[in-house]
This record gives C-alpha cells, sequence and structure tokens, in this order.
C-alpha cells in the first residue's frame, strides 16, 4: 500500500502552518516550523507568485496532510461527496473525519494520526466488540470504538490515559477515558470540525 515515508515537519513547513503531524512536539519549541518559518528546499525562502490554483492546489496538499491521505484516495472521497446530497466540501470533510484513525486520533487515544493509524493497523482498535485493523475503515451513527482490552497497558496507550485531556474531544464523540473507549453518537457537521482548511478551495479545484 502506497504511503508517504518523508518527514511529517517538512510537510507543515511547506504548508507554512502547524498541521499537527507529530503530536506534543508541534506545540513545543522543538517544531521545526518555529525555527525554520518556510518551505523547505534551496528556494524555500524565495517569493512564489500565489495564482488562483496554486492556493486551490496547496488548500488540498493540506486536507491530505493533515488526515494522511494520498491523491487518489483523496479524490475517491471527493467523487463521493460530491454525489452525497448537500455541500461537498462539508461532505468531504465529515468523510475524513469518520475515518477510524481519525476517531482514534479524536478520541485521544494516540497523540497523531501517524500513531492513530498505526494502532489500527497493528491489531490494538476494536468497533462494536470486532476487531479493525483498516484505518480508512468509515464509523457510523452510535458505533463504539475502543483499544483492545489486553493492548491497554501497552505504553503508547498507557500514556494516551496519562494525557488524556490535553486535546479537547469534539462533541459528537463521547470518550470514556478510564475504560479506553468512544461512543460516536452522530457524525460531525461543519461547525464541530476544527481543521482549519477552506473546503471550497477544494471544491473549486476539482470542479474545473
Amino acid at each position: 500500500m502506497a504511503r508517504y515515508t518523508g518527514a511529517d515537519c517538512k510537510r507543515c513547513r511547506r504548508e507554512k502552518t502547524k498541521l499537527f503531524l507529530k503530536g506534543s512536539k508541534c506545540t513545543s519549541s522543538k517544531c521545526p516550523i518555529e525555527i525554520r518559518p518556510y518551505p523547505p528546499g534551496e528556494h524555500g525562502r524565495g517569493r512564489t507568485k500565489e495564482s488562483e490554483y496554486l492556493l486551490q492546489k496547496r488548500e488540498k496538499q493540506k486536507a491530505a496532510r493533515i488526515y494522511g491521505i494520498l491523491e487518489k484516495q483523496f479524490r475517491g472521497y471527493y467523487e463521493e461527496a460530491n454525489r452525497q446530497a448537500g455541500k461537498t466540501g462539508e461532505n468531504l470533510l465529515r468523510i475524513l473525519e469518520s475515518r477510524l484513525d481519525n476517531v482514534v486520533y479524536r478520541a485521544q487515544f494516540a497523540n497523531s494520526r501517524d500513531a492513530a493509524r498505526q494502532a489500527v493497523r497493528h491489531g490494538h482498535v476494536t468497533v462494536n466488540g470486532r476487531k479493525v485493523d483498516i484505518p480508512s475503515y468509515r464509523v457510523s451513527e452510535h458505533d463504539i470504538v475502543e483499544i483492545r482490552e489486553k493492548s491497554r497497558e501497552l505504553t503508547p496507550f498507557v500514556i494516551a490515559r496519562e494525557l488524556h485531556g490535553d486535546r479537547i474531544s469534539p462533541a459528537w464523540i463521547e470518550v470514556l477515558p478510564t475504560q479506553m473507549r468512544a461512543l460516536v453518537h452522530s457524525l460531525p457537521d461543519r461547525g464541530a470540525i476544527d481543521t482549519q482548511v477552506q473546503e471550497q478551495l477544494i471544491v473549486e479545484l476539482y470542479s474545473k
């Protein structure tokens, strides 16, 4: 399966904003974007002409990088969102938020989406009592997502319990940290999604 294997911090620098891909490092003084707040590469400090197309492309790249998705899958999500009733951009964000790896991250069972994706792939997560090891699995209303009982004493999950509360879990998920369990009350509307992207620019890009 194709996946990005480069440095996460370069992706933040490329977008000139924090994408919070490295957990606690992103909020510390060691965050590279705090030290070098310009794009990586030889010409990172040069001036770039920001055309309309470039702004749309950058916004799409930012969203894909935040959720850890490559181009082919991202475009598939857009096409699905476009077929649904309602606003395409909001539908797209709802699809991305409903991914299992994102729900594990939002529930604070992992300190980054990369760590959440790894936890799912390694079989530490169940949905409604059944093990699911596919990060792109989509949760539904009333699903119960939890860390398997025999996995809860592994170091990453012990740390997650200790740090629970450092981030705010969204209202559409009810988290029971001592049980490492999250109840999905509903799928989020746009107002409940705090991802800092302008989804309309993504729609404009794909609509061309």
